[in-house]
């Protein structure tokens, strides 16, 4: 599920669109830098509460996730079921 997870967050597009993961409807806003090897996302659950936030870094000994206070579980879940709307 993890290796699903980063090839949906890599394939995501950059700037914020609407898209859907566990039922629910998201504004996800994904930023690039440092030439694509560090990637942001922030996801808002739209009518709702639910919040995702995690930093991606493309490193020397392979791709890093840090969730950002929460469960890494969370976050590749909710990459893992992750679609455009």
């Amino acid at each position: 599920m993890r290796e699903r997870a980063l090839a949906r967050l890599r394939a995501w597009p950059i700037g914020t669109n609407t898209g859907r993961s566990g039922g629910r409807r998201y504004s996800v806003s994904k930023s690039v830098f440092a030439g694509g090897r560090s990637v942001k996302l922030v996801a808002t659950e739209l009518g709702g509460t639910d919040y995702i936030s995690l930093n991606l870094y493309d490193l020397s000994g392979g791709a890093r996730l840090f969730p950002c206070e929460m469960p890494v579980e969370k976050v590749v879940t909710f990459l893992a079921d992750l679609v455009e709307d």
